[in-house]
Order: C-alpha cells, then structure tokens, then sequence
C-alpha cells in the first residue's frame, strides 16, 4: 500500500467557478484519489479557498460586507458545490485559517534566516481620502492605449495591454473613487527567487516523467530573462496573514501583510492540520504527510493545476520549500509529480468569469446530475490541447457513451432476466468459449485502464473504460439470449448470470468517473462488494445464482435537441 498526497489548486474566493476551472484542477484530482483509494493506498485529498488578496477585499465591498463575513459565506458555497460534483476531499480548508497564518509566519522567518527575503523601497500610490496605500487592482482610470475607462492599475480590461498605475489618465481609488492620490514611497519584502535558479533547474531536470506542458513552462520561465526574478511577498492591505518572523514582530512591517501568491500554496500544508485539527489528532497526524523528518519520505506529493498555475508550482513554492530546508529546522515535502491541464474553452469562445461567459459550477448542477458533467469533462480532458465545451458535443457524448453503451446494456440485462427468469440471478448452463473471449478481452481493457489511471491518462483512462463498456454490449450481440432462451434456457441463463456479474463490475471500474451511477448499480445488484476485478474470472462469480436485484430506474437519460438548444440559448449571453 502506497501513501498518495494530492492536492488541487485551491480556488479563489471571489465567486462560483466555471467547468473550465473544476476540469483544470479539482476534478481530475478528484479521479485520481478516488482510484488510488479502490485501488487500496492511503490518499491524503487536500483543497482550499484561497481568500486573501485585493480581488477578495473588493467582492466584498461590492457585496457590501465585511470581507471575512464574506469570505465564510462563499467558503461554504464552493463546499456545497464541490459535495454537489461529488469532489471527495478529506478537506477542504480555507487560506485564512489560524494554522495558515503560523505556517506563513514560520516559512517566512525560516527564509530570512536563509538570507532568501530582502527589504525593497518602492513606490506606490497612495490614497488620501481612504487612508491607504493602494494595489494595482485598486486603481482606475483611463487607458492611455485605448481610452477605455474603467481600466485597473495592472491592466485594461478592454485592450489587456498591461499597465502601470501612474500610466492611468485620470486615475481615481476603486473603493472610494476620490482622484486624491499621490505617489509614496512604501517598503515590501521580497523572496529572492533567482538566487535559486540553480537549484530549481537541476530540480526539474530529474523530472524526466513529467507531462511536456508542465515541464515546457516550468523551463521556459527558468530560462527567460523576465521569468525567475525576486518578487514582493507583502503588500498594504487590511485582509491578510499580518507580517511576523513566526511570532515575532518583523520590525519596519507594521500593518502590512504577505501577499496572496506567498500564502496561498502554504494553505496546502496548513489544509491538513485542519484536518487534524477537526479530526482531534495531533500535529504528528498531518506532519506525516508533509516533513520527511517526521514520517513523509514515503509519500508520493501529486499536484493537478491548470497551466496558468504551473510557474508557482514549479518555482516560487518550490523555492519557499527549498529556502526554509535549507535552514535545517524542519525538512518539508517537495512535490513529486505535477499534473498540469490546457484550456476549456466554451462554444466558440472563452470561459470568463469576470464577463459571465460559459457555464458555472451551479447552473451545471441545476440542470443535470454531476456524473453528466463529470465523464463529459475528463472524457474530453485537455491535456495535450486546449480543449472546447459545445452543446452538441456534450449531447452525443452523453447520449453514446452513457445512454446507448453503459445504460443500455443495464436495461437490457436486468429487465430480460426480470422478464424471462425473476429479479434473481439465473441458474444453470456454464460457461464456453464466448465467455473465455470475453474474460480475455476485458482482462486486457481492464489492465491498459489501470495503466492509465496510475500515468494520470485521463482522456486515454475514459477511452479505455468505454471500451470496456463496449465489450458487454458486443457479449450480449454475439450470444442473444433473448434467442437463445427459445430453444436453449440453461445457456440464456448463463449469458445473463455472467452479464449481472459484469454490471457489478462495471459499477467498480466506474466509480472515479460516475460514483453516482455506481452506487445506484451497486445497490439495484444488491451488493456491498466492492473489490477491484483483479482476477476478472472470480470477480463474474461474485454473485451467485439466487443473489436478488433490481432494475435499476434509467441508469442515464437521454439529452433532447430541446434540452440542447434550450440550454444553449440560455447560457449564451452574460452572466445576471
């Protein structure tokens, strides 16, 4: 048995995410756990809400809340939605918890004892009718490139040319609109990255197993002369980790805290003392999965993030890692294995959460159970592209693979062994030679699907488990015991008797991708057995002649052109 620590990047605070975001991270992390966990290893499944920094101190005053009020109340929305797509997390913690806050404290004096964090002037706009130093983000004006505006400090909006904000015409405080701004001359702490590029570059260098995209964006930044370079880890904000060296006070930092880029890959260490927190252990229950001088060396640390993400994941958190090792107090988990997604685009265009374009998390789910979205999503996960969400390829693909394959050879079987024999598994017959093809032919499929499953193959995994699918309908066409029962009942009675052993089979190999509908064949078969088909020939022996079941309501309905067009119709415009 294996112990598998996986974590999903954490989602921001500042509203409901679109499918393109469940199927970059949380999902795809979601099916490995659940097959590692069948498979019989120990998984420690972490995610989190990411709750600092200026996007969530402005959702919040547009909510008119405070925004620690606000951050809880979203917490338990993206809770609720995650339980919705059946995402099996043993926690889903929050960034602003108490152990984030001493764990960022704690890396933060470990990197200044290794001489990683240097103090910087600079300077930076200060607003005098709210009192404050301002982020980027909270600056507005008019673009000097196009004269939109309502462009931000950082970038406009309109014509995405990047910006400063003393570029800006005009420039007012988005929280209080006032054009009484000057430039101050403010300090910040900065993680000095580039003095790890060597370290970093031989890093990645021994990840020879790693997917091209993650190791392509990782090399690129290395290599570049604008990728590796120090960065600011505080900023002038009320809502954050407040600056300490662990608990001492950091002198010159009064007021300010780290910035969310810095704390927010801690919270996947901090998510699992929650964890043990809420559980009543100890600290030696969660540092078992992060120190390796507590337990951890064992571990094998598998990330899932879109390719946006790769960067931090590759070298700043890396580097935070690394920098506090180095100083010999504590020895911290590196990560093993990062799997890293392409785009989901939407109908022609781009998912957009600030414009509302494309279709969210909760909409989804107020439309069709979460194992639709759940196979259409890794079915036609992007790895080696960007891939794109239309309404006609989700429809056929709903329709073919879980209707017409999957669902019809569960209607069938069920309903004609209801029909011609009882809601009991069938005696008599034995087993020849089409069965010894198909136990061939799905001992093969079964073991490619595991190599698939264990190399993170999504796409390949879900191609492989609809072929297996397959199979059992091809079965059924070859041995037609609907015309076999006329003439021979005992051999008609052992092609169902197999059948309804190979519905409980493909409840098992099914659960990472649907678990709803496997637990709904798990239950209409009547059975608590859910152990992997290892030896696929005693697994089709697991329920014997007399084992009672039901049929099972419409495993999957069909989607309608109605529906489809309907659908799409409504989801088209922007977001209410």
């Amino acid at each position: 048995m294996a112990r598998i620590l996986i974590t999903s990047a954490i989602p921001y605070i500042n509203g409901i995410k679109h499918l393109g975001n469940l199927v970059g991270s949380q999902l795809p992390a979601d099916l490995y756990a659940r097959y590692m966990r069948q498979r019989g290893h120990e998984v420690m499944f972490l995610c989190a809400t990411d709750e600092h920094g200026t996007p969530a101190e402005l959702a919040a005053a547009k909510a008119g809340k405070p925004v620690d009020e606000f951050c809880a109340e979203m917490h338990a929305v993206q809770s609720e939605i995650a339980a919705g797509f059946r995402l099996s997390f043993d926690k889903f913690g929050r960034s602003s918890s108490p152990q984030n806050h001493r764990l960022t404290q704690q890396f933060a004096a470990r990197l200044d004892q290794a001489g990683l964090i240097e103090e910087v002037s600079e300077k930076q706009v200060y607003s005098n009718a709210d009192g404050r130093f301002l982020p980027d983000r909270y600056i507005e004006g008019t673009c000097p490139n196009c004269g939109y505006d309502k462009a931000r400090g950082d970038q406009c909006e309109n014509c995405t040319k990047q910006l400063d904000p003393t570029d800006l015409i005009d420039a007012r405080s988005a929280i209080s609109g006032s054009t009484d701004l000057e430039v101050r001359e403010t300090k910040h702490l900065y993680l000095k990255q580039s003095q790890m590029r060597g370290k970093l570059t031989e890093w990645i260098d021994t990840k020879t197993d790693w997917p091209i995209l993650t190791t392509s964006i990782a090399r690129k930044w290395l290599n570049d002369g604008d990728g590796l370079q120090d960065r600011g880890i505080t900023r002038d904000l009320d809502w954050g980790v407040p600056v300490q060296k662990g608990d001492d006070p950091w002198p010159g930092m009064e007021g300010k805290v780290f910035y969310v880029w810095f704390d927010a890959p801690i919270e996947y260490i901090a998510c699992a003392a929650e964890w043990a927190e809420e559980k009543g252990l100890d600290d030696a229950a969660w540092q078992r999965w992060w120190r390796t001088d507590k337990g951890a060396d064992d571990v094998r640390y598998v990330q899932f993030m879109g390719k946006d993400n790769v960067p931090f994941h590759t070298l700043s958190f890396p580097t935070t890692i690394m920098g506090a090792n180095s100083v010999g107090q504590e020895e911290w988990k590196l990560v093993d294995y990062i799997k890293a997604f392409n785009y989901l685009n939407y109908d022609g265009g781009q998912f957009s959460t600030s414009q509302g374009r494309g279709i969210f998390m909760d909409q989804a789910l107020s439309i069709l159970p979460a194992d639709y979205w759940r196979w259409w999503l890794l079915s036609h996960a992007p790895e080696g592209s960007d891939a794109e969400f239309t309404w006609e390829n989700f429809q056929s693909s709903i329709n073919k693979d879980l209707a017409d394959v999957l669902g019809n050879f569960v209607s069938r079987v069920t309903k004609f062994c209801r029909s011609k024999f009882s809601e009991a598994v069938p005696e008599g017959g034995s087993y020849g030679p089409d069965e010894e093809k198909l136990i061939a032919d799905l001992t093969t499929r079964i073991r490619a699907y595991e190599g698939h499953m264990e190399a993170i193959e999504v796409r390949k995994a879900a191609a492989e488990l609809r072929a297996i699918w397959v199979l059992g309908n091809e079965y059924l066409q070859a041995t037609a015991p609907w015309t076999a029962f006329k003439t021979d009942p005992d051999r008609a009675a052992a092609v169902i008797r197999l059948s309804l052993n190979l519905i409980r089979v493909y409840a098992v190999l099914s659960r990472p991708f649907i678990p709803d509908a496997a637990a709904e064949l798990l239950a209409a078969m009547q059975t608590d057995d859910d152990s992997w088909p290892t030896d696929l020939a005693t697994a089709l022996d697991a329920l014997p002649a007399g084992h009672g079941f039901s049929v099972p309501k419409v495993t999957f309905a069909k989607i309608t052109d109605d529906q489809r067009d309907d659908w799409q119709a409504r989801f088209a415009g922007k977001r209410d």
